[in-house]
This record gives C-alpha cells, sequence and structure tokens, in this order.
C-alpha cells in the first residue's frame, strides 16, 4: 500500500487576521482578512478548530482589569476550539519587573491570572516581539494543519 502525500511539499496554510485586529501581525505565510466569531487568528478551512487571541502587555492589563468581563467571555469561548492559544507579546520577566503597575495593575497578579487561564485550559504563550509571535502563529498553523490532514488520511477522507 503507497503512502498518500499528506499535502504538496510547498503546502503551507493560509492565516485568517480578525477583521477588528487593529494592528495585525506581519506573516511570511500567506494571510487573508476575515471575521473570526473568536479570536484575532485563524487558518482558512480550520476556523473551527484553531483559535489565537494576541495581546500586547498593555492589552493584556487593559484585559485584567476595566475589561476583564469580555476577556472572561472571550476565554470562554476560545475553550470551545481544540486548538487554542493566548498569545503574549511581552515576556514573563516584563510582567516580573513591574511594566504593569504604571498601569496600576501589580504584577503578581497578572501572573496569576495567566497561571489561572491555564488552568481553566486555554494555554498561554510568550513571544518577545511581533515578528516572533507571527513565527509562532504560523508554525503553529502548519502543524496542526498538517495533524489534521494526517488524521483525514488515516480515516480515508
Amino acid at each position: 500500500m503507497s503512502k498518500l502525500p499528506l499535502a504538496p511539499a510547498e503546502w503551507i496554510p493560509t492565516i485568517v487576521v480578525d477583521t477588528r485586529e487593529q494592528t495585525p501581525l506581519s506573516f511570511s505565510f500567506p494571510s487573508i482578512t476575515g471575521t473570526l466569531s473568536t479570536a484575532d487568528y485563524s487558518v482558512a478551512g480550520l476556523e473551527e478548530d484553531f483559535a489565537v487571541e494576541r495581546k500586547s502587555l498593555p492589552d493584556l492589563f487593559g484585559s485584567l482589569t476595566s475589561g476583564r468581563d469580555r476577556f472572561r467571555r472571550e476565554l470562554q469561548r476560545l475553550l470551545a476550539y481544540p486548538f487554542r492559544r493566548l498569545l503574549v507579546i511581552g515576556s514573563e520577566y516584563e510582567i516580573e519587573q513591574g511594566l504593569s503597575r504604571a498601569r496600576g495593575v501589580n504584577p503578581k497578579a497578572v501572573l496569576h491570572s495567566l497561571y489561572a487561564i491555564e488552568a481553566r485550559g486555554v494555554p498561554v504563550a510568550f513571544a518577545p516581539t511581533p515578528a516572533t509571535a507571527a513565527a509562532l502563529i504560523e508554525r503553529w498553523a502548519y502543524w496542526r494543519a498538517r495533524e489534521i490532514l494526517k488524521t483525514a488520511a488515516a480515516l480515508g477522507i
């Protein structure tokens, strides 16, 4: 029995950027703008499977204070996605060093909120720069799509 290729050798997924994303990341993969029901980034054809919510540190601090109820609802919706991430542009070190204090938020409270988010089922990842964040989303998109193609091939779909 011959093996079916998972995808053409040069195939790469297309990233979907939500229309409401204010400062979209710049991708080396193909990308399109679309309306996503949840999150900021997804993969074309996998919009019900793959969801990445991106937060800059100032945005995260706002989401954990004045926007907490809205953010909680967003995180709750993310739980419906098999692949989900909260991607923070910045580092735990930056939070620990008190950069959030300028926004009136206790650094320990921010970190503990992130730990609670993970404990509730949404993995949190950090990227030091927007370029690194875009590269992470591309890697996740590629490997998630590949796993889905592999599963489909095994099922004969």
